[in-house]
């Protein structure tokens, strides 16, 4: 599953169309986000560059405008310069391989660059590495048809000035030798993050095989603040079959203390039936094509649905990504899918305002649920 097929993140508290109804946002700020931030601020505003005095005067502007807000000012800032130094990129060197994303009638990902082997990129990877100035956007995932939240799945988003999607930093990453340390890093700050999600919501992580059997990712995730029993970990990427062996012995003692598996059953990477039958997920994922498929069959069955039913077969849940509109979420809906997420439901969003309302309205929609069955919810006594 692609880290960039949702949407870009979202760069103010915009809660999105949710299926649950109308809720008022919180005024509650994350303390993770703006230590990430304040960090990435003191990194500009330090910088000595001669080129990057227009950026810090800029930013101190912003600053000065949204005393309160860092998030909002850094956000500002970096929307300004993603936008002048891709115009300029686009205005020098136009080239037909940069566009790899969706075509113009869907609401576009963040751009895909073209990966570069220049020793300039080793150098933006490791200095990524070095200062960990990246962010962690959140995406609910909604139970369906009652839109409830379910969990959250965690996208990286870079700091950057060319405007790239987290996909190719990723690409550039793997190309110079970098690619799990890249995936391990935005890992570790995605678990950090998490930290402000409450304990009854799963999170989902991004990682491809390979970097699954680091044994740093074993660690990570055995240790770290997000109980096991919480944690989803999706293949990102196609798999190898000589990587199958080695993924599977890493993650089955994860697996028995409940961590879950999620694997691509449609688009690009989807696992292949054999592959499926031996990693056994706890979850298939199917993306925008199986939507389409749905609303626009061909001829007889949908494509896609042969998915659906292995699922069943082996016991794994199926979750729809890429809803997109009221249409797609209607067909998902009819198919009975059991989760789903897209910009219909929740745009990425790296603002903790947008965080705390998604949980505040699944803390709403828990206790509403225990209250219809008699039984108090969490946190709530009688």
């Amino acid at each position: 599953m692609s880290r960039d097929e949702s949407l870009p993140a979202a760069t103010g508290a915009e809660p999105g169309p949710e299926p649950g109804g109308q809720y008022a946002p919180p005024q509650v700020a994350g303390s993770t986000l703006r230590s990430q931030v304040l960090e990435l601020i003191d990194d500009v505003l330090t910088d000595t560059a001669s080129d990057g005095k227009w950026a810090r005067i800029q930013l101190r502007r912003l600053l000065a405008a949204n005393p309160d807000e860092p998030e909002r000012a850094l956000l500002q800032h970096l929307i300004t310069v993603t936008t002048t130094d891709l115009t300029d990129s686009l205005a020098d060197d136009a080239s037909p391989h940069e566009e790899m994303g969706r075509d113009s009638s869907a609401p576009s990902n963040p751009r895909h660059l073209p990966v570069s082997l220049d020793p300039r990129g080793y150098k933006r990877v490791r200095a990524v590495l070095g200062t960990r100035m990246l962010l962690t956007a959140f995406q609910p995932i909604r139970e369906l048809p009652a839109g409830n939240v379910a969990g959250f799945e965690a996208l990286a988003r870079f700091v950057s000035r060319d405007g790239a999607g987290a996909d190719s930093w990723f690409r550039e990453a793997a190309a110079i030798g970098l690619g799990a340390d890249l995936e391990i890093a935005a890992l570790h700050s995605a678990l950090s993050a998490a930290g402000e999600i409450p304990a009854h919501l799963f999170v989902a992580f991004n990682l491809s095989p390979a970097t699954c059997t680091d044994p740093r990712v074993q660690a990570l995730l055995g240790n770290g603040q997000v109980a096991l029993d919480r944690i989803v970990i999706e293949l990102a990427g196609s798999l190898v079959g000589a990587e199958l062996d080695g993924l599977i012995r890493m993650l089955t003692p994860l697996r028995q203390r409940g961590l879950r598996l999620a694997v691509d059953g449609s688009g690009a990477g989807a696992a292949s039936r054999d592959q499926i039958l031996q990693l056994l997920p706890d979850i298939i994922k199917l993306d925008c094509s199986f939507i389409d498929g749905l609303m626009h069959p061909v001829e007889g069955r949908p494509a896609g649905m042969d998915v659906v039913e292995l699922a069943k077969q082996i016991g794994a849940a199926v979750s729809a990504e890429g809803i997109e509109s009221q249409a797609g979420l209607t067909a998902v809906t009819q198919a009975g899918i059991a989760t789903g997420q897209g910009y219909l439901l929740g745009r990425p969003s790296v603002h903790p305002l947008d965080w705390s309302a998604w949980i505040a309205e699944a803390a709403t929609a828990d206790v509403a649920a225990s209250t219809e069955s008699g039984n108090p919810g969490p946190g709530v006594t009688h």
